[in-house]
């Protein structure tokens, strides 16, 4: 998890900035967001953890102009966080291949990394997001972490489909003084709301979308 560095610009988001954070390593292009409300739940933290997860989830979502519910129809729990030691727990917890496909496969490559978090997604139909699977491992790095930043930084990094590699190195996050506290940085924010316009689809895998959302970011007087 990238640390969250002082950074007070407000310059909007180009469209080229735009397009690499929805272009992954492949250099495929793929946007999509919720088609659904969001229905979360939190495992291996306590309660006042769940909380404070829950609350950025709410107020990310309250961004973008979407919605939350208790339970999904169809799912139960659709955003399914789980905080964890050590990736081999995941093959230990009941069920869990059957939401992860080849879940002994993607342990080992995640161990191999030293990876410390981890997120899967399910899509519908129109190729809106239905489901989000978050996985935090909570190593030497993420323990310094507040559970503020990390909540927050889990519900932005769900919120979209963003590219597996746009905040490799940058976080979506930033602190305007030293010692402060972490918020989203303006610029991302701006985009979330206009990756929300119900105009637009919840799906793309046409690099001209960032075009359309370009269009809808605030603009300096």
């Amino acid at each position: 998890m990238s640390d969250p560095a002082p950074d007070a610009s407000l310059a909007p988001l180009s469209p080229d900035e735009i397009a690499a954070l929805f272009t992954r390593a492949d250099r495929q292009f793929l946007f999509a967001r919720w088609g659904r409300p969001l229905a979360p739940v939190v495992f291996g933290v306590e309660d006042a953890t769940v909380s404070t997860l829950k609350g950025a989830i709410e107020a990310v979502t309250a961004l973008a102009g979407h919605r939350m519910t208790d339970t999904d129809p169809e799912l139960g729990a659709n955003l399914m966080v789980f905080f964890i030691r050590d990736w081999a727990e995941l093959t230990e917890t009941p069920g869990l291949d059957r939401l992860l496909p080849d879940l002994a496969g993607t342990v080992g490559r995640l161990a191999s990394v030293d990876a410390n978090q981890y997120r899967a997604f399910r899509f519908d139909a129109d190729g809106g997001i239905k489901a989000a699977f978050v996985f935090v491992r909570m190593d030497a790095e993420m323990a310094q972490v507040p559970a503020e930043t990390i909540a927050l930084s889990q519900a932005v990094q769900t919120i979209l489909l963003w590219s597996d590699t746009a905040f490799v190195g940058a976080s979506p996050l930033a602190v305007l003084s030293e010692g402060g506290p972490a918020i989203l940085k303006p610029q991302i924010a701006d985009l979330i709301r206009a990756a929300y316009d119900p105009v637009l689809p919840v799906a793309a895998t046409d690099p001209a979308h960032a075009l359309r959302l370009a269009a809808r970011l605030p603009r300096p007087q």
